[in-house]
């Protein structure tokens, strides 16, 4: 059951893991058969050994990042939150939809990102 109780258990859990790359934080969050979708046309990364192997190879390092988020839907089946992830030096948009099983568990974990775009350079030149 999917509620905003296990939603945001679950995405601190997600946080501790991003910040840690402990594979034992990784693999606390998802199910054996759970599908992680990297982006939402790309082959998922099936089960705790793909969606481990998958994440290590694309980690961040610890404390590289902040994620603010907030709840877009939560019904029993799934959950869309939207964030922002903040990088030095760049931003993304956020959006994942995420299907918990029973036990808190992930079973299936989408993400949608978009880069912001970089601030526009201040210009000293005053056109005429």
């Amino acid at each position: 059951m999917t509620d905003l109780t296990s939603v945001t258990s679950w995405i601190d859990g997600y946080v501790r893991a991003w910040n840690s790359n402990d594979p034992r934080d990784i693999g606390r969050l998802f199910t054996e058969d759970a599908e992680y979708f990297k982006e939402p046309y790309v082959q998922p990364w099936r089960g705790p050994e793909q969606i481990l192997a998958g994440w290590l190879a694309h980690r961040d390092e610890p404390g590289d990042t902040t994620f603010d988020w907030h709840p877009v839907a939560v019904t029993p089946d799934l959950a869309i939150v939207a964030g922002t992830t903040r990088y030095p030096g760049q931003t993304y948009s956020n959006l994942w939809v995420i299907r918990l099983a029973d036990d808190g568990r992930c079973r299936q974990f989408t993400e949608w990102w978009m880069a912001h775009p970089a601030p526009a350079e201040h210009s000293t030149h005053n056109p005429v």
